[in-house]
């Protein structure tokens, strides 16, 4: 059991079915149909804790962000807000839910990289407390939209390139995000700021990847920022980037080790009065999260390979495709069983690319089987579509034994919602 990236306190119960926050996977998917998001409350409210309590050990000084890119859902915003964290948005949409599960908006960081007037003026009228300031452009948009002076930080891409996918890496100078270190951009940024009479300065931001186990490059980037330094700088913010287990062979730092190497970093190149911010989100919500599908088809093709088909698929999960990501998985009414079968776990949907797991061992499979994916609670919510008419699953948060859906699957109707 331990082998597998299940949520924290996942079980085989005594009629040999996973169980996960105290529920019946099997009677999950029968309650609430499949494909669904199910995620473990308690994992989310311990790695969050886990993040405050990492930073409270050397310091108060800090503040841990929740990244809600990887979630967001209504019912993780105010979660989080009550385990007492801040949150990094980046869209006006993601502002409205954080606002409306009762953020304080002096806690919200709003990013983006094209901000719309509507966003910005959003963000002022809604007193957020900092944006971070992505383009040239952006500044002149804020000097003329806002309608009062703003705490800003200006976010810096370092140069520091780490080893993940380069769908993923963020903080290289080629990359669509920020201001570079290399070229002087982010220096003539900083100057050009600080000028501002809309706009003040308070610190700077950097973000260098997702999904990283090697992290010295977290370090290597702080000392990039230490060029920049000046009496204005009273907050760091170092962006997410920390990697989980998505299969048996994924080993990730562990967030005590990531949280203190970012902590001496800083007070080697900045000293202790700096403020350190960090924006998890995989990193809170990954591993808490499952993804459930029925199997309905499997088709043996003799001396290739063995498809198994389940209800869900490219618009549910798209990491497969986008970053060729790797999941494992498991019958969930028989996970103790030998996994004595190879095969590759195919979606439903009109492209050949629609697989979600190439070769993966299993229990013989059969039809109607319930199929655990673990480790889907980041990105696959938020990365949801409808192709090929397919509505989008619900989630589902299971604590203590009780089961609640925090999104209702959608219905054939809701695709012609917006139709006119």
């Amino acid at each position: 059991m331990a082998a597998m990236p299940y949520p924290s306190g996942t079980i085989t119960n005594s009629i040999g079915h996973l169980e996960i926050g105290g529920c019946d996977v099997t009677e999950l998917a029968s309650e609430f149909g499949t494909p669904a998001y199910v995620f473990a409350v308690a994992e989310m409210r311990d790695r969050a804790r886990a993040y405050q309590s990492a930073f409270a050990a050397h310091t108060d000084h800090f503040e841990v962000l929740f990244a809600s890119k990887a979630l967001p859902v209504t019912a993780a915003y105010r979660l989080f807000a009550e385990e007492g964290l801040s949150v990094d948005v980046a869209s006006g949409g993601e502002l409205t839910m954080a606002l409306a599960a009762g953020f304080d908006p002096s806690k919200i960081y709003m990013h983006g990289n094209n901000k719309t007037d509507a966003e910005l003026d959003l963000a002022s009228r809604m007193d957020v407390g900092h944006l971070i300031l992505d383009s040239f452009d952006e500044i002149d948009r804020c000097e003329r939209v806002l309608g009062k002076t703003q705490d800003v930080l200006v976010r810096v891409t370092p140069g520091i390139k780490p080893s993940t996918h380069s769908f993923i890496q963020t903080g290289q100078l080629d990359s669509k995000f920020g201001f570079g270190l290399e070229d002087g951009t982010a220096a003539r940024a900083i100057e050009r700021t600080l000028a501002s009479d809309k706009l003040n300065l308070v610190g700077l931001h950097c973000h260098i990847g997702s999904q990283i186990f090697e992290i010295e490059p977290f370090r290597l980037a702080v000392e990039a920022l230490g060029a920049l330094r000046g009496d204005w700088c009273r907050i760091l913010d170092l962006g997410g980037g920390l990697g989980i287990a998505y299969g048996e062979e994924d080993s990730p730092p562990s967030i005590g080790e990531y949280v203190n190497l970012k902590i001496q970093a800083v007070r080697d190149v900045f000293g202790n009065d700096v403020k350190i911010l960090i924006e998890p989100g995989r990193s809170l919500v990954g591993t808490a999260g499952v993804t459930i599908y029925r199997v309905g088809t499997i088709k043996e093709i003799p001396g290739v390979r063995t498809y198994i088909a389940v209800d869900g698929g490219m618009s549910d999960n798209l990491r497969p495709m986008l970053y060729d990501a790797k999941y494992t998985a498991v019958i969930a009414s028989r996970p103790n069983d030998p996994a004595d079968t190879t095969v590759t776990v195919a979606g439903s949907h009109c492209e050949s690319g629609d697989i979600l797991i190439r070769d993966v061992d299993l229990a013989k499979p059969r039809v109607g089987d319930i199929l655990l994916v673990p480790a889907t609670g980041a990105y696959g919510h938020s990365m949801a579509n409808n192709y090929n008419g397919m509505p989008r699953p619900p989630v589902i948060f299971c604590e203590d034994g009780e089961a609640e859906a925090v999104v209702r699957r959608e219905t054939w109707d809701d695709l012609m919602a917006r139709d006119m």
